[in-house]
């Protein structure tokens, strides 16, 4: 079983790298492969289209996925934001029933914000959403702060064996036959005449 981890920060090796790395080592720990994408700044440099064909490929055949994002005044990063969109529109219906979550990183504030617009593109693609002891996110302003922040990494080990959980949980689930809800024809309600 594999998991994608998505860095949404323009840092490549910050805060939100530390603990994305965190989860991973909690997925490795339970048998989880997981494979880490930089979208950082290609998102704002022509490549956002590239970086989305990436990750979305690589969705097709993985069995969960974990979004992490900077908080930047007081909601995700823009780079996140713009391809999310784009992920999800693209490849969305690739990533039904499988588990996914969104973390954050801030120096102090804006994290629950941003958790909560994170979560919906879960949410609005059936996606079981994976969570922790708390919410999910650490504290600082350098990869250093979030290493001293013994709550947050607890919190990112804790989310990753969640997410292995649930995973075993699902591919037991599938073994003994139990199959994914069929859905309904998606139906849009318009009160404009």
């Amino acid at each position: 079983m594999k998991v994608i981890l998505v860095n949404g920060s323009r840092r490549k090796n910050g805060c939100t790298f530390t603990a994305l790395t965190e989860v991973s080592e909690a997925l490795k720990a339970d048998g989880i492969e997981s494979e880490l994408f930089f979208i950082g700044d290609r998102a704002v440099n022509g490549e956002i289209d590239a970086a989305v064909k990436e990750v979305g490929e690589a969705m097709k055949k993985a069995d969960g996925l974990i979004v992490g994002a900077p908080v930047y005044y007081a909601s995700p990063s823009g780079e996140i934001i713009a391809f999310l969109d784009r992920l999800f529109m693209l490849y969305g219906k690739d990533m039904i029933f499988k588990p996914g979550s969104a973390i954050t990183s801030a120096r102090r504030a804006g994290t629950t914000a941003s958790l909560d617009v994170m979560n919906k593109y879960f949410t609005f693609n059936q996606m079981p959403l994976v969570s922790s002891r708390y919410w999910n996110m650490v504290h600082g302003s350098s990869a250093e702060d979030v290493n001293k922040d013994e709550e947050g990494l607890q919190i990112m080990r804790v989310l990753g064996h969640n997410m292995a959980w649930l995973l075993k949980c699902v591919e037991a689930g599938k073994k003994a036959g139990i199959e994914p809800p069929s859905g309904e024809d998606f139906l849009f309600t318009n009160f404009i005449r």
